[in-house]
């Protein structure tokens, strides 16, 4: 581990100029509410769970802990909130007696958040508006704050350096993009010399938090900490799932299960066409990134003359799917019990620029993966697989039809790539180890005191 460096409790930028500009941040944020108010004032009234929302985005509803060493974890959806797990476990092994607060921002990542950790308090974060930001910080009262992968915002960071709480990003990466937008504003906003630690996964990153104003001795390569969360014994429960998923899927070994997985729009479209195409026989499942799509999904298939069967539908009954009919999944936490029924999944936000969605999943369970050229944000993992043999780029929809055609239809080819799959995703383990060490040496609240 490199040397250490004191946590930053203290407002790093002080002055009337930074205090103008976070003023005239702040009005940008009050001239948006202003103007959105009739939209926000008229759907609040008429739908309960908006209107839940808003007060929880404007810290009206965040629950005021007593104080007490208290972890703070952020992480915006659902991939940041499944990739704090390993993380989470850590700390509670490390120090049994400190409070650790989940943390996130959207409906997704708050269901995802209350079934992966049901004893923790779960909150959603603030807009970043000072007011609204120091009313949720004063109600959590964390010691330290953990940012996962980034997400950052900068009114928070300056409310936690002025409340003493350091900040660390851990399983940090930034994309050549976002790069780009945030070293435009470096000197202004959002103030990376506000962050006491980062825990990164590249080198590649590494350099660019330097550059961003991260001092050379607060960054740290420690890896990818959601390969430690993908290769664990499987409970009880998920075992009691994917059995389930089984009998109502139809799924047996008779034919090959096809499944796209956090996929986007019209992907679901081009993956059954595909399909149908190349795999007519196959089992079809598909699990939209965003559940509430589920309807708009099940008309785009029904337009193909393919009409879907939804899960909740299915369970509702109690009856057993038609196995020529593709189903779709139309709730939280059920992708990995879904992946572990694959034979060869297709990982979606690839075929359109999105940027892609997490395909270490799908090689943890030993399934061999397929994904379109769009991974930007995941192409330190896409390389890994490929590396490998463990997964195919396709190029377009084409190529998705021939690759499901011949991999359906190739057990051997299948078990290969499934193999080194879970090799490399195996190889990859260790990264919150080196991450706890990181953050118990520079962040984390020493034990036996108060906060």
């Amino acid at each position: 581990m490199e040397r250490s460096a004191q946590p930053i409790v203290r407002d790093p930028n002080p002055g009337l100029l930074r205090g103008l500009l976070h003023g005239a941040y702040d009005l940008v944020w009050l001239a948006a509410l202003v103007l959105l108010a009739p939209w926000f004032g008229l759907r609040a009234a008429f739908d309960a769970r908006f209107r839940r929302l808003s007060r929880e985005r404007l810290a009206l509803d965040t629950p005021r802990l007593a104080p007490r060493r208290r972890v703070l974890i952020h992480g915006v959806s659902v991939g940041e909130v499944k990739g704090a797990a390993p993380l989470v476990r850590a700390l509670e092994e490390h120090d049994p007696e400190l409070d650790i607060v989940i943390c996130t921002t959207t409906a997704t990542g708050l269901e995802v958040a209350r079934q992966t950790f049901p004893t923790r308090t779960i909150v959603r974060f603030p807009i970043d508006l000072s007011w609204c930001v120091r009313r949720f910080l004063r109600a959590i009262a964390p010691s330290t704050v953990v940012l996962i992968e980034l997400e950052i915002w900068p009114n928070f960071l300056r409310e936690c350096n002025r409340l003493g709480a350091p900040v660390a990003v851990v399983n940090g990466r930034i994309t050549a993009q976002s790069f780009d937008r945030y070293h435009w504003f470096r000197q202004t906003l959002p103030q990376f010399n506000r962050i006491s630690l980062f825990c990164v996964q590249l080198e590649e990153y590494a350099e660019r938090f330097r550059r961003l104003g991260g001092a050379p001795e607060r960054v740290l390569v420690t890896g990818n900490m959601k390969a430690d969360g993908l290769l664990r014994e499987p409970t009880p429960a998920h075992r009691a799932k994917v059995a389930e998923l089984r009998e109502l899927l139809s799924i047996d070994d008779a034919r090959p299960t096809l499944v796209a997985g956090s996929t986007h729009e019209p992907e679901e479209s081009w993956f059954v066409l595909a399909c149908r195409q190349s795999a007519p026989a196959a089992r079809l499942v598909v699990v939209p990134r965003h559940p509430p799509r589920a309807g708009e999904v099940q008309r785009a298939l029904s337009a193909l003359g393919a009409p879907p069967q939804l899960l909740t539908e299915l369970r509702r009954t109690r009856t057993p799917a038609d196995p020529g009919r593709p189903a779709v999944v139309d709730t939280i936490g059920e992708l990995e019990a879904i992946y572990a029924l694959a034979d060869v999944v297709f990982v979606g936000g690839s075929l359109i620029p999105h940027g892609g969605q997490n395909m270490l999943e799908p090689a943890a369970h030993s399934r061999a993966v397929l994904y379109g050229p769009h991974v930007d944000n995941f192409r330190q993992e896409a390389a890994l697989l490929e590396s490998e043999g463990a997964a195919l780029r396709v190029s377009g929809r084409e190529e998705l039809a021939q690759a499901l055609a011949s991999l359906s239809t190739d057990a051997e080819r299948r078990e290969r790539m499934a193999r080194a799959g879970a090799a490399a995703v195996q190889r990859q383990k260790g990264a919150t180890a080196l991450t706890l060490r990181a953050l118990a040496d520079r962040c984390l609240p020493p034990r036996g005191v108060g906060r």
